[in-house]
């Protein structure tokens, strides 16, 4: 690993007890600025491509096969290395691994307004889709060492919004480069890269690595609250020694946990991208016009944001019963697949669609927290990249590839079947989470209260 992404040791200087709240609080308000700040920045690079599509064809000579491939490649790219960057993530400085993945994404990413070759195109994609499976798992990394249970949800629930703030951002980049620069299409490769370089310098000053290199003690000493995986054991360990392969099999393919949340959010993916995906094609055999269409998309997309921000916050108020709201949601998503697919009144349907946003996106934002809490401290970034593993190389082309082919040879029927059984079977996993999460949450309880009571009986033992 490159020298200067090496995890920073503890503070030696530690924050005086009365400071401790105050300096909490603004680090913490660092972090969900730079999080949220850098991962839309992420976004930004990230879409500019798949948005700019009609242009690329129409300059570079490109069929829609070729940008078809372009963007699988980006897909199949971007799960895999997830995957290992989510394990390096959790070895590295997560504040430098953040901003040297956006960076990275920038620089390749002006390469792309040198070249109409479609072959050094396609490579470029690649090494933007490996370095944009930086960002995810540094952000949840950070968000979990720096954020106590009872408001993690809420939090999280904030960052996972950046993305759709992203795509806005993105389109706003590629109007402004488009009215400055007379539609070059270089010019808005170039003020994408720069946009998002400049975010990420700025958000590198204002983040922070870990509470202890800050001289604060870690979220389970400040917040006296103990946070244990499905064994009892405690998730509080930030760093540990055990190799890649190691913290992959012991804490990651061993966990049941882990596999159900995965599983569920591989699920809800299908569910996503079933419908958002097809929603230009579908909606028209139900008697949208085409542009109609494609607007739906977007209010697809941005429906869900208030939705995710007010069932994150109801899951800490529910003390952590992250798999209860996605359970509900999830109820209630089949009771609108069912009205989505079989009406025929237009209003029902836009009506629908905009609810799903919410009852989707929720869900797809509490199991990535979910799965970052069934997991060692030292673990959370790769339990990140396993999971996107699935979503997308799993997730995102069963909606895709498989029920494109599907629709071809037995018309849309296939399609909304294929989503009944995504979300049948998001349902089954998630009944099954909510026990083994009420099981959870009870261990924390008893112990927790144990160490109240220790510390009140030393207390008196004092006095």
């Amino acid at each position: 690993m490159f020298k200067f992404l090496k995890p920073s040791p503890d503070a030696t200087n530690l924050v005086p007890k009365d400071k401790i709240p105050s300096v909490y609080r603004r680090k913490q308000t660092g972090v969900i600025l730079a999080t949220c700040f850098t991962y839309l920045a992420y976004y930004i690079i990230r879409l500019i491509f798949t948005t700019e599509q009609k242009p690329v064809m129409k300059e570079y000579g490109f069929n829609i096969g070729q940008i078809g491939l372009i963007l699988s490649t980006f897909g199949i790219g971007y799960g895999v290395a997830k995957l290992f960057m989510g394990g390096l993530a959790d070895k590295s400085n997560t504040r430098v691994f953040l901003a040297f993945g956006l960076y990275l994404s920038c620089i390749f990413n002006a390469f792309l307004a040198f070249t109409k070759n479609f072959y050094l195109i396609l490579f470029l994609m690649l090494l933007i889709s490996i370095t944009q499976a930086m960002g995810a798992p540094a952000c949840q990394r950070e968000i979990s060492l720096w954020f106590a249970k009872k408001h993690r949800g809420v939090v999280f629930a904030v960052w996972a919004s950046a993305h759709n703030a992203g795509a806005f951002a993105c389109v706003a980049c590629i109007q402004i480069a488009t009215f400055l620069f007379s539609g070059s299409l270089p010019a808005v490769f170039l003020t994408a890269s720069v946009v998002s370089a400049i975010i990420a310098t700025i958000m590198l000053l204002i983040n922070s690595e870990r509470p202890e290199v800050a001289g604060l003690p870690n979220m389970a000493v400040y917040s006296g609250h103990v946070e244990l995986d499905e064994n009892g054991n405690s998730t509080a360990q930030e760093l540990s020694n055990k190799t890649f392969w190691q913290i992959l099999y012991q804490d990651i393919l061993c966990n049941k946990v882990v596999w159900a949340v995965t599983l569920t959010s591989m699920s809800i993916y299908i569910v996503r991208y079933g419908i958002m995906s097809w929603i230009p094609s579908y909606l028209p055999t139900k008697g949208f016009s085409v542009d109609w269409a494609k607007w739906l998309v977007g209010i697809f997309e941005l429906s869900a944001v208030p939705g995710v921000i007010i069932l994150g916050g109801v899951s800490d108020l529910l003390k952590g019963r992250r798999s209860l709201v996605c359970l509900i949601c999830v109820i209630c998503l089949i009771i609108c697949l069912i009205t989505y697919f079989t009406s025929t009144s237009h209003a029902v349907i836009v009506a629908v669609l905009f609810i799903m946003g919410s009852l989707i996106y929720a869900p797809l934002s509490l199991v990535g927290l979910m799965v970052n809490e069934a997991v060692p401290n030292y673990a959370v970034g790769l339990s990140t990249g396993f999971m996107g593993f699935f979503q997308y190389v799993f997730g995102e082309t069963a909606a895709t590839a498989l029920i494109g082919q599907l629709v071809n040879r037995f018309g849309w029927g296939a399609s909304s079947v294929t989503i009944y059984v995504a979300a049948g079977a998001a349902f089954l996993l998630l009944v099954y989470l909510v026990f083994k999460e009420r099981h959870i949450l009870r261990m924390e309880a008893k112990v927790n209260a144990a160490d109240h009571a220790k510390e009140n009986n030393g207390e008196n033992a004092q006095n």
